[in-house]
């Protein structure tokens, strides 16, 4: 597959959006920014809305509200496209405030799905990079459902992840979401009355690199397939429907974070950090399509 470079001189991107128009919107982790940004269909940089805290994964609704998983502020936040907040959510009262909201995704029930990867920031990373023992640490990652209307939490469907990241749903109306530590892709049955975490595959590939490396964010695809960013391991890791892996799409830069189809079905545009740029490849299929429901 052909790649090309989409947006340069993004500050660590993350959470990409496709819109119609070729536009798309994405997060800017970097201490510099800590941005909402919108890129243009030529990939120019506008700022949406500058969070302050550190924002990362995002979701879009019927009603073109944006939703952002604020790792910083250990908040969901809403946003309308003017930047305005609308509304926000910080935890419940049974289980205290989100540690670390990581990805969204909007389901076929309408209620929104998150990660949390299960430690405040401040207690595992230094700047961009992991904190020494961090594969130690406590760790408590968990996946919500979370009813937006009434804006409150529904259930924890899992916990005690390391460190939880990527979320989507299947064709096969599944959820899955991926432990970052580990390499597994996790799916959940979140219709049925008490879900259970079965492994689904693993996207790591054996080398001898002593940096960390693990899946982040994933969507599907028409073809049945799942395509899941694969940091510091310098490619989209593609998972067939039996959970093996298919092939490994190679990246321009070693950190990807996360991807999403754009609207036409031609391309995935890829965020990645090391070189803060979006990457754009030709796709061999569209994008199962994503939910988008009123939320007002």
């Amino acid at each position: 597959m052909a790649s090309s470079i989409f947006a340069a001189n993004i500050g660590a991107p993350e959470g990409p959006v496709t819109l119609p128009d070729g536009s798309m919107y994405v997060t800017e982790m970097s201490h510099s920014t800590l941005n909402v940004t919108k890129l243009d269909p030529t990939g120019q940089r506008h700022v949406v809305r500058k969070t302050g805290g550190r924002p990362n994964g995002l979701a879009i609704d019927g009603d073109g509200l944006i939703w952002i998983a604020e790792a910083g502020l250990r908040a969901l936040i809403c946003i309308d496209p003017d930047g305005r907040e609308i509304k926000r959510l910080e935890g419940d009262d049974r289980d205290g405030q989100f540690l670390f909201p990581n990805d969204l995704a909007f389901g076929p029930d309408d209620n929104l799905y998150m990660t949390d990867s299960g430690m405040a920031v401040t207690d595992f990373l230094d700047g961009q990079n992991f904190v020494e023992g961090y594969m130690d640490l406590n760790w408590d990652g968990r996946v919500y459902e979370i009813d937006p209307k009434a804006m409150k939490v529904v259930r924890i469907i899992d916990r005690k992840i390391r460190f939880t990241n990527g979320i989507a749903f299947g064709p096969d109306n599944l959820l899955y979401a991926n432990a970052s530590f580990t390499g597994e892709i996790y799916h959940y049955d979140v219709f049925s009355p008490a879900p259970k975490r079965q492994v689904f595959g693993n996207v790591l590939q054996p080398d001898d690199r002593p940096d960390f490396k693990g899946p982040d964010g994933m969507k599907f695809g028409m073809d049945g397939r799942l395509y899941c960013t694969v940091y510091n391991q310098k490619n989209v890791t593609v998972l067939d429907r039996d959970g093996q892996v298919a092939e490994r799409l190679p990246l321009d830069g070693a950190q990807p974070t996360n991807l999403a189809f754009s609207r036409d079905g031609k391309r995935m545009l890829v965020t990645e950090v090391s070189k803060g740029q979006v990457e754009c490849i030709d796709a061999s299929c569209a994008g199962f399509p994503l939910y988008y429901p009123k939320t007002r």
